[in-house]
């Protein structure tokens, strides 16, 4: 039996195309989201770990990404200082860099993990995480520390890559959409709390203590993870040869909305990233503040939190489809305003304006991300450890190249970034309405 949509109904056509029944778009939408339901009730009932734990052991393994960056930035001085640079120097942000350019590992390891398992690829990607975390801390030289660095974001790569799609396994629709959201909630209180505990460690300790602690911490996720059951039953793996990877790989990069959705996130995770690695210049050099750092930086934490949670809230009544077009659309005016402002009133603006703005815009960037990986993942099925490698490739490697390029041209001015806040809004706005799916459908 075939299932043929036309513009306001379908229609199941059997043998011959002979037309069997018609229903109407609001029916098979229900269809679907029962669908769903039932598949999400399935998997709670065989997973013997409770959703809850699930949630904050998935927040924790994605957690080890931003831990991994976030606690080293007020080290930087200290690190200067040890390898002999100048005070000045920018060589410490490549510390940043070589851990994002581990990210490209995830490819490989999405192939790997729809042919094996999930839980194999976790396995193997937390004991890197550790090694390159430890061969970081005790490096001789910045360069045997920067291919540590890389070692570690391939670690990282691995656990973040498999978490999106065990999560991806185990929910569909909307419910994983708010899945995802409450797990970003918990993952993002690490910018919150990351940069004081590296200046507290600082207080007591060197630089090297910073750097040990996230491999200590992901030796502890580690042992908690053994709780973990495979995601993917053996029956839905594919196998492990140059043909089926090449139809995975097309299949994937050649779905319109995955393609859309992977666009809007790495697009969003350009400018984020582009004023994470500029955040303490700009805090220190063009407002000349340093000690307010690490408030600014916990304080933007603490609202992307907030604002992550509230989208899970509206995911589940709205959509994700919806809410995703609502937030992009408020990103674009803000965007819109902070430029308007740069310009009528001198760059840099004001102090207060300009963060304010700043941590809206940021505090949605991370509120679309839950969403916007649920919308292009959702419709993969066994392929998702392939997209999920894509998509985690797409975003954290090629938006981290192209917000460094971003970074590059800040110097003295800030308008490169704001810019680019307002250039992306309309581009993302752009591919999100050019989905011309009603909000209320959803992919079966």
């Amino acid at each position: 039996m075939i299932l043929a949509k036309s513009t306001r109904q379908y229609v199941y056509l059997g043998p011959g195309h002979r037309r069997i029944k018609t229903i109407s778009l609001r029916q098979r939408n229900r269809q679907v989201q029962a669908n769903n339901t039932c598949k999400n009730l399935y998997m709670q009932l065989e997973m013997k770990m409770r959703p809850a734990e699930f949630i904050v052991l998935s927040a924790c393994t994605m957690t080890l990404t931003a831990l991994g960056i976030d606690i080293m930035l007020p080290a930087f001085s200290q690190l200067r200082e040890h390898f002999g640079l100048k005070p000045d120097s920018t060589d410490t942000a490549k510390i940043i860099s070589f851990f994002f350019m581990g990210q490209v590992a995830q490819i490989i390891f999405g192939v790997l993990s729809d042919r094996f398992g999930r839980l194999s690829i976790l396995r193997v990607g937390f004991p890197l995480y550790i090694v390159g975390g430890l061969a970081a801390a005790f490096a001789p030289s910045l360069e045997i520390m920067l291919a540590a660095r890389f070692v570690a974001g391939m670690g990282a790569s691995a656990v973040f890559m498999t978490t999106i799609a065990g999560v991806r396994d185990r929910f569909v629709g909307n419910q994983m959409a708010r899945i995802m959201s409450l797990i970003f909630t918990i993952f993002l209180f690490t910018p919150i709390v990351a940069p004081f505990l590296g200046v507290a460690i600082l207080s007591v300790s060197s630089w090297k203590m910073v750097f040990l602690t996230p491999p200590l911490f992901a030796v502890i996720v580690f042992l908690w993870s053994l709780r973990l059951e495979e995601s993917l039953p053996r029956e839905q793996r594919v196998s492990l040869d140059w043909i089926s990877i090449g139809q995975s790989i097309r299949k994937v990069i050649g779905h319109r909305t995955f393609l859309r959705y992977t666009g809007i996130t790495t697009i969003l995770f350009t400018a984020l990233s582009s004023y994470v690695a500029s955040s303490e210049h700009i805090i220190g050099e063009i407002y000349g503040r340093p000690k307010l750092f690490t408030w600014i930086f916990a304080g933007i934490g603490l609202l992307m939190s907030c604002c992550t949670l509230l989208n899970s809230r509206l995911s589940s009544r709205y959509g994700a489809r919806r809410v995703i077009r609502w937030l992009l659309s408020i990103y674009t005016v803000i965007g819109a305003l902070l430029l308007l402002f740069t310009f009528a009133l001198g760059d840099p603006p004001d102090m207060l304006l300009f963060f304010t703005c700043v941590a809206l815009l940021l505090a949605i960037n991370l509120a679309v991300e839950p969403n916007s990986s649920a919308l292009a993942l959702e419709p993969m099925g066994n392929m998702a450890g392939m997209a999920s490698s894509i998509y985690g490739t797409s975003f954290f490697f090629i938006g981290a190249f192209l917000g460094s390029v971003i970074s590059q041209l800040m110097h003295n001015s800030v308008l490169p970034l704001v810019l680019s806040f307002f250039i992306f809004g309309l581009l993302t706005v752009f591919l999100v309405y050019s989905d011309s799916r009603p909000p209320g459908e959803q992919t079966s």
